[in-house]
C-alpha cells in the first residue's frame, strides 16, 4: 500500500534530495475564495440585495438621515448660516448668550478655560484670532473644527446649528473681559465692528 497522500502528486523537481508534493487546496476553499471576489464586485456596484437594504449607498444615506434626526443637520456650507449682523445681534441678546454659555461650559472649557483665557486652545478674550475673528469666521471654525489642533467639528454631528450660533454669540461676548493670567496673543489682531461685537 502506498504512503502517498490521496489526491496529492509528487512533483518532478528535486532540491537537495528532497521532492515535494503538490498539495492542492480543498475544492470547497477555492469556491469560497471565488465567491468572496464575486460578492465584493457586486457590493462595489451597489446592487440591492447584496448586503442589507437597498444597497450600500442607500444604507449610508439612511444612516446619515438618522444621524441628522438625532443630532441636527450636518455642518452648513460657508455663507449658508447666520450673517455677521445676525450673530452680532445674537451676542447682544442675553437669552442667546445664556444658551451659548451652557454649550461653552459643556464642550469648550477644557481647552479655552471657563473664562475664555485659553489653555490648549487660544485666548478668546483678546482681539487676536488664529482663524479669523469675524462672527461668521468664528461660526465656521466651530462648525468645521481645527482637526490638526485637536478641535472637533462641533457642527458636523455633535451640536445643532442653533447651539453653534449661540456659542458663537457667547464667544463674541468674551472679548475684552480680561480674565486673570490669560494665554498670550495668537494669530492676527481683529479690529473694527467685529472686535466690539458682544461687548456690553
Amino acid at each position: 500500500m502506498s504512503d502517498e497522500p490521496k489526491g496529492d502528486r509528487l512533483l518532478e523537481h528535486e532540491y537537495d534530495g528532497i521532492q515535494e508534493y503538490d498539495n492542492p487546496m480543498p475544492r470547497w476553499w477555492i469556491w469560497i475564495f471565488w465567491a468572496t471576489i464575486v460578492f465584493a464586485a457586486l457590493y462595489w456596484l451597489n446592487l440591492p440585495g447584496i448586503g442589507s437594504g437597498k444597497g450600500r449607498l442607500a444604507a449610508y444615506e439612511q444612516e446619515m438621515s438618522q444621524a441628522e434626526a438625532k443630532y441636527g443637520a450636518r455642518a452648513p456650507a460657508p455663507g449658508s448660516g447666520p450673517s455677521d449682523a445676525e450673530l452680532i445681534a445674537f451676542a447682544q441678546d442675553p437669552a442667546k448668550r445664556a444658551q451659548g454659555r451652557t454649550v461653552y461650559e459643556t464642550h469648550c472649557t477644557p481647552c479655552h478655560r471657563a473664562d475664555g483665557g485659553g489653555i490648549i486652545g487660544p485666548n478668546l478674550t483678546d482681539d487676536f484670532w488664529v482663524h479669523g475673528g469675524r462672527p461668521t469666521q468664528i461660526l465656521h471654525t466651530l462648525n468645521v473644527g481645527v482637526l490638526d489642533k485637536g478641535m472637533p467639528a462641533w457642527g458636523a454631528t455633535v451640536l445643532k446649528p442653533d447651539d453653534v450660533a449661540a456659542v458663537t454669540a457667547y464667544v463674541m461676548s468674551l472679548r475684552g473681559t480680561n480674565p486673570p493670567a490669560p494665554k498670550g496673543p495668537e494669530g492676527v489682531k481683529e479690529e473694527g465692528e467685529a472686535a466690539e461685537a458682544g461687548k456690553d
